[in-house]
């Protein structure tokens, strides 16, 4: 599972249309929820977070047409926020992403309307969010007393879904889906698994519904995947081992897939060793000929090296060892 694991499951939960439009749908307000065809809800291609943001982020962008006299598309931003806490530029980093969906969408269509965006943040930081969720709070609000600044400026709002403000019912009020229902109590809870585990037999009913519906079975193992990446491995036994007195439906699956991501755990521990042992030994030759090269170089053009000058030497990091390797050609001192 990639790093952070949040996305992974995610994007299972909420990539199908329908599953996501379900979710979407209790939070708008029931006029602009009127005006969206529900049915024609699809997933947009491409992800807008860049790499930079992808440890912290994850997206996902879906359209559908507004019921207007004639019809005209919209879209709708999903976006989860897994950093460690609330972030204060939240309103800029969704603007930024906006502009380049509207960039995208120009680009595809230069002749067209923007359509709006109506961007949804889900987050799960710990302690809950307490940072801004519109736009104009980023500025001086000694500034805001200017009234010829306001329409010179951008303001925007985006929806927030806070999954720490949110109790086991209301997590299950919002979300009918099985698995996506499932899913989030997960998100929630993830950073105290001994919480998570506590709270396993108020949800047992959930995981085992989620088992029991259409790919009930793969679904179940997208969420042991991630229990297994945010858990130690008692942890995840013992998680197993309770679901399993809990839900008895689900043991067969619980049991296997636990018993394969084990063994796939000790076969990934044994190759990264063997992968880590030649990488490490690689490094190291190719540092120890860049410090004698270097120990050369200075030796030619300053003379002999003294003993602290030696010392810094061996000591030297990779990146160290580059920088003055760089600097040794135009250096007038040692």
């Amino acid at each position: 599972m990639p790093a952070p694991p949040h996305d992974a499951l995610f994007k299972a939960a909420f990539s199908p249309p329908a599953k996501a439009a379900a979710y979407l749908r209790t939070r708008l307000q029931p006029e602009l929820a009127a005006l969206v065809d529900w049915d024609a809800f699809v997933l947009e291609p491409g992800s807008f977070v860049g790499p930079d943001l992808e440890q912290r982020h994850s997206d996902l962008l879906f359209s559908a047409p507004l019921l207007l006299h004639e019809p005209r598309p919209a879209l709708f931003y999903f976006l989860l926020e897994h950093q460690s806490s609330s972030d204060p530029s939240m309103p800029l980093r969704v603007l930024v992403y906006m502009t380049r969906i509207w960039q995208r969408v120009h680009k595809d269509n230069p002749h067209e309307p923007l359509p709006p965006i109506i961007p949804l943040v889900v987050s799960h930081a710990p302690g809950g969010w307490s940072a801004p969720t519109r736009f104009e709070s980023l500025f001086d609000p000694a500034l805001s007393s200017i009234a010829a600044l306001a329409p010179l400026r951008p303001d925007f709002e985006f929806l927030l879904d806070d999954l720490q403000g949110f109790d086991d019912d209301e997590i299950r009020r919002r979300v009918d889906d099985a698995f996506a229902r499932a899913a989030m109590w997960p998100l929630r809870d993830a950073r105290d698994f001994e919480a998570l585990l506590r709270r396993l037999p108020a949800w047992a009913d959930a995981l085992a519904a989620a088992h029991a519906a259409p790919s009930g079975r793969e679904a179940l193992h997208r969420l042991l995947r991630y229990l297994s990446a945010i858990a130690d491995q008692v942890q995840f036994e013992d998680f197993c081992a309770k679901l399993v007195q809990l839900a008895p439906a689900a043991e067969e699956s619980t049991m296997s897939y636990a018993e394969q991501l084990l063994a796939e755990g000790r076969a990934e521990g044994r190759a990264e060793g063997r992968a880590e042992g030649r990488a490490e030994g690689r490094a190291e030759g190719h540092a120890d000929g860049a410090r004698t090269l270097l120990r050369r170089q200075l030796e030619l053009k300053f003379g002999a090296l003294d003993s602290d000058a030696s010392a810094r030497l061996e000591a030297a990091t990779s990146e160290q060892l580059q920088a003055w390797a760089e600097r040794v050609l135009t250096a007038a001192t040692l």
